[in-house]
């Protein structure tokens, strides 16, 4: 049998031997299972982020083989395209855009994205109002309502005051929506002694960091929900613990350093520099050191 097709009779008796044993790529795609199940809510993780969880388990791998592993163990998800719904006010006269599309900050505190988003519920629209923290992507202050006045951006505004994460001088960039150009709005900006910084009419990609957290959201919780379906009070819960549960405490994020979650990587950040600067560059520094 060896001769008619032509491999050699140790090869044969090789491939005999090592059947019943797991492949390095079955071997690669438990591991990657063990990883979605540890949480409900890692099943929405993609590759990059399979990849970077792996890498913190100790176990190297290229992309294109996370890749080929999860798409045997039909892990890949169809990709989505988010619809935005905040309109530009194009009464208000146009102010300089502080942000200029640099997401990055190199301390907590000084620059923040704020924005509003809209989910279809059973009993209505739920508008949802959150701040994010560039420093680590970490959720700072959330409100959610059945409507989007300027009350709701001004009470999210509050609640970050109140949390005392501001710093004297931060900016906080928006785009040019009613709610954000408000007086009421800019005067409690005021009061909190923070920058405003509005993007460029019709410019959604100058609040794109915003934008991605969304569409991230929508993706991977709400349209899985079925959100549609639910009742306000019970999608507000699900985004809730959604954010603060999982988002920010367990949730790998590329941009952080080693994909630590946004608040453990504050804390370290915090805990591994704190007489000096909270520079991102830095501190990766004095861990690989």
């Amino acid at each position: 049998m060896c001769r008619a097709l032509k491999i050699s009779e140790s090869g044969c008796y090789r491939w005999r031997k090592n059947r019943a044993r797991a492949s390095a790529r079955q071997l690669l795609s438990v591991k990657i299972k063990a990883i979605t199940a540890q949480y409900p809510d890692n099943s929405n993780y993609g590759v990059d982020w399979i990849r970077l969880a792996l890498r913190q388990t100790g176990v190297a791998v290229s992309r294109r083989t996370v890749c080929r592993a999860m798409k045997e163990a039909g892990l890949l998800h169809r990709r989505r395209t988010p619809h935005g719904i905040t309109k530009a006010s194009i009464e208000i006269q146009e102010k300089e855009n502080l942000i200029r599309r640099d997401f990055s900050a190199a301390d907590p505190g000084r620059k923040y994205l704020a924005d509003i988003t809209e989910i279809q519920c059973i009993d209505g629209k739920l508008y949802v109002s959150p701040i994010i923290d560039c420093f680590s992507d970490e959720i700072v202050a959330l409100v959610m309502r059945g409507n989007m006045k300027k009350e709701l951006c001004v009470d999210t505004l509050r609640q970050l005051a109140a949390s005392r994460r501001a710093v004297k001088g931060a900016v906080l960039h928006s785009d040019r929506g009613s709610q954000y150009t408000s007086a009421v709005f800019r005067a409690e900006l005021q009061k909190c002694q923070l920058r405003q910084s509005l993007s460029g009419t019709g410019h959604c990609f100058d609040n794109a960091r915003m934008e991605s957290f969304f569409a991230t959201q929508k993706k991977e919780k709400i349209y899985q929900a079925a959100a549609y379906k639910l009742p306000q009070s019970e999608v507000k819960s699900i985004v809730f613990r959604c954010i603060f549960a999982y988002d920010n405490r367990v949730r790998v994020y590329m941009r952080n350093p080693m994909g630590l979650p946004p608040t453990q990587y504050r804390l370290w950040a915090k805990k591994t520099a704190p007489h000096s600067s909270f520079s991102v560059l830095g501190v990766f520094r004095l861990h690989i050191s």
